[in-house]
């Protein structure tokens, strides 16, 4: 079962990891349209149509990545303190009433949209040049698919942690500074970050 869970989970990063890049290809975008309008007075009129699909592409499709990590963002000020049982029964709960219901209607309507985007070779009407939606209009069913499979997986992990009482491990990623661990590496101790407050302060006071 384990196996199976980052498995899933090894999926849902390696989509989000590919779908990360359209972040710099939204800065090149970005930064060669803002070079041409105002200095070579050549603006593109589908540029914003075109930047504003990327980002939602890489928003959709960035969402079950961000669930196998744990990372969006919840009201955890009481959450935080409960013990895992509690913290899986809630989720569960949670997950069920609300989670299931809307990404399925996401995927299902999204599915619904797209098939008429296709059907009717659908064009962005803001010019008369609009470039095409029906690819962009194809994320909503594939990222909800995606965030569904996601879900699932959390509900099982919910399981797990309700028998078991403690949460299954996930798969391993990039992590955010751990600053304990930077302080062993360039040896610097506690002691020495405090001296070194001490003397900025010092050296503020005698201004």
């Amino acid at each position: 079962m384990q196996s199976l869970l980052l498995f899933i989970d090894k999926v849902s990063t390696w989509i989000g990891q590919f779908f990360s890049w359209l972040i710099l290809a939204l800065t090149l975008m970005i930064s060669w349209e803002v070079f041409s309008r105002y200095f070579l007075d050549n603006p593109h009129a589908w540029a914003f149509d075109v930047m504003s699909m990327m980002y939602g592409s890489l928003f959709m499709m960035a969402g079950a990545y961000t669930l196998s990590k744990n990372g969006h963002v919840r009201g955890d000020v009481l959450y935080g303190f409960f013990p895992p049982r509690l913290q899986a029964w809630l989720d569960l709960i949670l997950y069920l009433v609300f989670f299931i219901p809307g990404v399925f209607a996401l995927a299902y309507a999204g599915y619904g949209f797209a098939a008429d985007s296709w059907a009717i070779n659908e064009h962005s009407n803001i010019t008369a040049d609009g470039p095409p939606v029906y690819p962009f209009k194809t994320i909503l069913p594939i990222a909800g698919a995606f965030l569904l499979a996601q879900g699932l997986v959390e509900i099982v992990r919910c399981i797990v942690c309700i028998k078991q009482g403690e949460w299954p491990k996930r798969g391993e990623d990039v992590d955010e500074v751990d600053v304990e661990k930077l302080k062993e590496m360039v040896n610097v101790k506690d002691e020495d970050i405090a001296k070194l407050d001490a003397l900025v302060t010092a050296g503020k006071g005698t201004k």
